[in-house]
């Protein structure tokens, strides 16, 4: 008979079951020239991870992906310059499905593709998976942050490289994702500036886990991972400001070697390294080339967030194209002449 005191779920609203990743991974697969261009672009990040390619990678794009039309028409845009620069720069797009929210917000495309709270998670992976394999056909490598335990499954096949973000890198669950990606992985400092939560989580991710997840087919599973070599830490500054300077980065430097783990740092040029202003970034850039050139070899890559138009807007019934709706971003105008003059100062080093 019911029992007279309910204990469970009694916060939960409704529970909806959802397409399993099989289901979506069959419904739109990945060619074999989109695995291929997927490979080839983790190998190259690995070598770049290591020193056996000397470019700097260059992760670059919207800070959210919100309308799949803007992001091919930038793709298009990144694509021609990637291929012009590629002697020293490795670009690769910044594709964010997932937004961690301070408080509460847009949570982003997956969570909520129609950006009217509707939720619907199922259009919102299939819109993700979709673009994903527009731009593997373009030959675009791909670089995500991982917010979302469960969403790997159902796009991972074709990301080159992943982030945990500021907000989740202490977090267990996501270290143990970490161990289990097919992709390097950076790791970012602390919201607080601490470098400890981010060493402390590359020790975490390099090593074997068990955890509970769900498998391909959609089942609850226990994953047993083997551990990622190829983890690295993102530095974004914190709350005492900016870590980009020469004296951060060896302190850095000097702590991941103390601690046995890879020399290898990427810069991110935005958040509290920019007191999130767009236009500040090409500073903290400059900033970073020239230490590169000054003969540091532990700078391996940077972040810069960029759209078609700049600046960024409320989500409304009347959005600007090319726009993003969480952070702002630079234009692609300047984006495209600080990468340039990016090119040409690292050139001139050689």
């Amino acid at each position: 008979k019911p029992m007279a005191h309910n204990t469970d779920n009694v916060r939960i609203v409704s529970s909806a079951p959802m397409v399993s990743p099989n289901y979506l991974i069959h419904k739109l697969p990945l060619s074999e020239k989109v695995a291929s261009s997927v490979v080839t672009s983790r190998n190259t990040i690995k070598n770049i991870l290591y020193g056996d390619d000397n470019r700097l990678m260059v992760l670059v794009g919207p800070c959210s992906i919100h309308d799949t039309k803007a992001a091919i028409e930038y793709a298009n845009k990144l694509c021609q310059l990637k291929d012009e620069l590629s002697e020293d720069l490795f670009i690769v797009m910044r594709v964010y499905f997932e937004k961690p929210r301070t408080t509460v917000g847009w949570k982003g495309l997956i969570n909520d593709p129609n950006l009217d709270e509707s939720f619907n998670i199922d259009k919102g992976l299939e819109i993700a998976r979709k673009l994903l394999i527009d731009l593997g056909e373009m030959n675009l490598p791909v670089g995500v942050e991982y917010l979302d335990v469960l969403t790997p499954q159902y796009l991972s096949d074709l990301i080159a490289w992943g982030a945990i973000g500021a907000r989740t890198t202490e977090s267990q669950s996501h270290r143990e994702l970490a161990s289990a990606l097919s992709c390097p992985v950076g790791f970012k400092n602390g919201t607080n500036g601490s470098l400890n939560v981010a060493l402390n989580a590359m020790k975490s991710a390099l090593q074997p886990h068990h955890f509970l997840g769900i498998s391909q087919e959609g089942a609850s599973s226990v994953i047993q991972t083997s551990g990622n070599d190829y983890v690295h830490l993102v530095l974004r500054g914190g709350i005492n400001g900016p870590n980009f300077d020469a004296g951060s980065i060896q302190i850095a430097s000097d702590e991941l070697s103390s601690g046995g783990l890879p020399k290898a740092i990427m810069i991110d040029c935005n958040h509290a390294n920019s007191g999130k202003d767009p236009e500040r970034q090409e500073l903290v850039l400059k900033n970073l080339i020239l230490q590169i050139k000054d003969g540091d070899q532990s700078i391996i890559g940077t972040m810069i967030e960029s759209n078609i138009n700049s600046g960024n807007q409320p989500i409304s019934m009347e959005l600007k194209y090319g726009v993003s709706v969480t952070d702002a971003c630079l234009d692609w105008e300047n984006t495209n002449r600080i990468l340039l003059n990016a090119y040409e100062s690292l050139k001139m080093n050689k």
